[in-house]
C-alpha cells in the first residue's frame, strides 16, 4: 500500500489503472471494510483501490466535535493494509485548504432539509471535500454508504450538475449485532447508551413494518418507539422522497423514512426505505 499525503504527490502519480475511491474521515471500523470490499468489487483484482482519510473541518459545525473527532492513525493505516487497499491519501487541512481559501461548492436544494437545517454549512463542506477528493485523486468510480442517504443523494447530484465522468456507488448501511447502524461516533456511547441507542433502528423497522400508509402516522409511530428509551431524544424524524428528499403525505416506492437521535450527548443517524 503506498501513503501519499500531498496533493502534488497525489497528482503526479503514474496511472495506468482504473481507480475506485473511498472516501472517509477515518476511524475505521467494520463498515468501511464494506465500502472498500465493494470498491474492490467494482476495481477487480487489476486495478486499483485508493482510501482517503480526511478529518474535514468544513463540514463540522461551531462547537461540534471536530477537535475530539477520533484520529487513530496507526490503527487506520494497519485496518488499510489488511483490507487490500492499494493508496490510502491522508492530507492535512493545511494541505487541502489555503489559509485564505474563497471558494466552496454548494449545492442548494437537497441540502436545505434533514441534515441540512440541523448543521447549517455541513453539506456545503462535504461538496467541497469531495469535489476536491475528486480532483485530486481523479478516480473512475467512487463509493459511499447509504446509512448518510442525504450526503449520498447530493454526491450524486453534485456529480451530475458538475459533469463528472464518476460512477456513484451506494452500499447498504452496516450495522451491529443490535442494529445500530455503524458509525465512527458510536465509540462516544457508553454501554447504557449503546444499549439504548439500537431503539432507532428498531423503531425505523416497526413503522417500515406497519401497514399504515400515511406519513403521520408511520412517523408517529417511530416516534413512539423512541420515546420508550429514556436517554434518547429526537432532532427529526420524516418520510421523504428519494430523489428530492421533500416531505410526502403518504409512503410509496419512492419513500424513505430518515431520523436523527440524540442518546446521550451523540447524535446518531439512520434512514429506511418503506416498501
Amino acid at each position: 500500500m503506498r501513503i501519499i499525503t500531498t496533493v502534488a504527490e497525489a497528482q503526479s502519480l503514474q496511472r495506468s489503472k482504473r481507480r475506485v475511491l473511498v472516501p472517509t474521515m477515518g476511524a475505521l471500523h467494520k463498515a468501511h471494510g464494506e465500502l472498500i470490499r465493494v470498491a474492490r468489487e467494482h476495481a477487480g483484482r487489476n486495478d486499483e483501490v485508493a482510501v482517503s482519510i480526511f478529518v474535514n473541518p468544513l463540514q463540522f459545525e461551531p462547537g461540534g466535535d471536530y477537535t475530539r473527532y477520533p484520529r487513530p492513525a496507526e490503527a487506520d493505516e494497519d485496518f488499510c493494509r489488511q483490507a487490500g487497499v492499494d493508496l490510502l491519501f491522508r492530507p492535512t487541512a493545511a494541505e487541502m485548504y489555503a489559509a485564505d481559501r474563497s471558494v466552496f461548492v454548494e449545492e442548494s436544494s437537497l441540502s436545505k432539509t434533514l441534515e441540512g437545517s440541523s448543521r447549517p454549512g455541513h453539506f456545503r463542506g462535504v461538496c467541497t471535500i469531495v469535489a476536491k477528493l475528486f480532483n485530486v485523486l481523479a478516480p473512475e468510480a467512487a463509493v459511499f454508504g447509504e446509512k448518510d442517504f442525504q450526503q449520498l443523494m447530493i454526491v450524486r447530484r453534485m456529480v451530475r450538475d458538475r459533469n463528472f465522468n464518476i460512477d456513484r456507488i451506494g452500499v447498504p448501511t452496516v450495522r451491529e449485532k443490535n442494529g445500530l447502524a455503524c458509525s465512527s461516533r458510536n465509540q462516544y456511547l457508553n454501554e447504557d447508551e449503546r444499549r439504548e441507542a439500537a431503539v432507532l433502528y428498531r423503531a425505523l423497522r416497526a413503522a417500515a413494518s406497519d401497514s399504515r400508509k400515511s406519513a403521520r402516522d408511520i412517523v408517529g409511530l417511530a416516534r413512539n418507539v423512541i420515546g420508550e428509551a429514556p436517554l434518547a431524544r429526537i432532532d427529526y424524524i420524516e418520510l421523504v422522497d428519494t430523489e428530492t428528499l421533500q416531505p410526502v403525505n403518504t409512503r410509496g416506492a419512492n419513500s424513505v423514512l430518515v431520523a436523527a437521535v440524540f442518546v446521550g450527548k451523540t447524535r446518531l443517524i439512520d434512514n429506511i426505505r418503506l416498501p
